[in-house]
């Protein structure tokens, strides 16, 4: 099938902002065009086999919470020593952060096929590290490979999705990401439970995270680039005949027009960016403070913390059995991945801002529910129900953030920077979020030593609250908007009314004519 973009077109696309082929207004006059979440399995396959790479983060995540209860077993050096535990947590957070900077120019150079297979030959490598580490130094240093392989896959994963998703239900198939981010938590705390009595406990958790990985490579060599990346590499033959599999004939002309039409406006700078460069433009400066602000607050409210340390946490909360820790963090990590699905579909029809605000005025309060428990538990009592009140505190927590915080900032991240600032903003955000996350795992269990574990769960709710007031300020709604409306919102809040949105689009008529 061959398509070009139609050069009448070039008139309905100068004369409304509204009537964008694919914008929402566009969606509203044509229903029939308009796709579900499960409209096309093409779609839904890609968004699974790039979501493995979710799969990698979220299992890593969940299992060295585990698999650190029996470390320190073998490894009497650990166990004395809380600094050596969060460096065996904290290295992958290292790798990833190195893995996610460098991710973002990858994938603009290179596609986000080929930043995927990197990705999964260098996790696959860490996690055989790993498993065979005579002692926990090498243990610390294949922990750093696979953090490198999951910070590229931070980065890939969501825009892979973003770029081969139609815009009415991105925010979903996004979000399907973070369900196999949960998920592979969920996997690997079921993994944990299944190896407690096996000789070599904490060596198969950790070594059976190679096995998705090559499952994904193999998978990945068969499945294609992404259309929007090889449509601004001017590869556009192939960029179609990928396109013609996601939407319909006369969807498929709209969306060639409405790719044409970016290509026009972005052409003149989208092989020259640099870091610099996003510092130097006020609306992308603005795109990135909200987004790499939103992939902050993910990581201090706490999430990671309470998946890093889930059992941990158990145990302080009086049950001593690591077997009986785990199971409930099992469950903890099944409700997270359950919360998550409604995320899915919530995304998509309560919009991103008010999802947002909403999981974190219940995430505020289960952190007071998490802090009264650990300070009733202090002051010396041996009454049990401070333990189930705490493990209530954790469920509540995930009950809250999985739906909104969990997905709300990747989705948000993979859809508001333009196509030549998307690999390298994303990149830079993800960094946010691994440094933010690497600062939590490494300070947490000494933050507790210090303060104690009730004043730390305190100061995680006042973060919240401040995350609460940065959310409703600076986040724009962006729940069905095309990348090109997305990019109208950065100009008219950095320009205001000043804005002139229709010379913005007679630009893209006046480079066809």
């Amino acid at each position: 099938m061959t398509i070009q973009s139609s050069p009448g077109s070039s008139g309905f696309l100068a004369g409304s902002s509204s009537f964008l082929p694919g914008s929402s207004r566009y969606l509203e006059m044509f229903p029939e065009r308009r796709m579900s979440y499960f409209s096309n399995s093409y779609v839904i396959g890609l968004t699974v086999a790039a979501g493995i790479g979710g799969l990698l983060f979220g299992y890593d995540t969940g299992v060295i919470s585990g698999a650190l209860l029996y470390i320190k077993d073998e490894f009497e050096v650990v166990n004395q020593s809380s600094f050596l535990q969060e460096t065996i947590v904290s290295m992958a957070l290292v790798g990833a952060v190195i893995g996610a900077a460098g991710g973002g120019w990858i994938n603009d150079a290179y596609g986000r096929k080929k930043a995927t297979l990197l990705a999964d030959v260098v996790f696959a490598a860490g996690s055989v590290v790993m498993a065979a580490a005579p002692n926990p130094y090498v243990l610390i240093s294949g922990r750093l490979f696979v953090g490198l392989g999951v910070g590229i896959a931070s980065v890939t994963a969501p825009v892979y999705i973003a770029e081969a998703s139609p815009s009415e239900v991105r925010g979903g198939l996004v979000s399907t990401n973070v369900l196999m981010i949960t998920g592979g938590q969920f996997l690997s705390y079921l993994v944990n439970l299944a190896f407690t009595e096996v000789p070599g406990t904490w060596r198969w958790m950790v070594g059976i995270a190679g096995v998705p990985a090559v499952i994904q490579f193999c998978i990945m060599l068969c499945l294609p680039e992404s259309p929007r990346w090889l449509f601004m590499k001017d590869d556009k033959a192939k960029a179609i005949a990928i396109l013609s599999k996601i939407y319909d004939v006369a969807r498929l002309q709209d969306e060639i027009d409405h790719l044409s039409f970016t290509e026009e406006e972005e052409c003149q700078n989208r092989n020259d960016v640099k870091i610099s460069d996003v510092f130097k433009s006020k609306e992308i400066r603005l795109a990135f403070f909200v987004g790499a602000g939103l992939q902050a607050f993910q990581q201090f409210t706490g999430i990671n913390t309470v998946m890093y340390y889930s059992p941990t946490i158990v145990q302080m909360a009086g049950f001593s059995s690591n077997q009986l820790a785990l199971l409930l963090s099992l469950i903890i990590a099944a409700m997270n991945a359950a919360g998550t699905v409604l995320g899915i579909y919530l995304i998509d029809h309560f919009g991103r801002k008010k999802l947002a605000v909403s999981s974190l005025v219940g995430v505020i309060a289960s952190l007071v529910i998490l802090a009264g428990a650990f300070f009733g538990k202090s002051s010396g009592s041996s009454n049990e129900l401070y333990g189930w009140i705490a493990v209530l505190g954790l469920a509540l927590y995930i009950a809250c953030f999985s739906p909104g915080m969990g997905p709300v900032p990747w989705t948000v991240n993979s859809e508001i920077y333009p196509e030549q600032y998307r690999g390298i903003c994303g990149g830079m955000s993800a960094t946010v979020n691994w440094i933010s996350n690497l600062i939590v795992a490494q300070t947490f269990l000494s933050v507790v030593e210090a303060v104690g574990t009730g004043s730390t769960f305190l100061m995680l709710a006042g973060i919240a609250l401040l995350a609460v007031a940065f959310v409703i300020m600076f986040v724009p709604e962006t729940m069905g908007l095309t990348f090109v409306e997305v990019e109208r919102i950065w100009k008219e809040m950095a320009w205001g009314s000043s804005y002139n949105t229709e010379s913005f689009l007679e630009q893209g008529t006046t480079n066809e004519s």
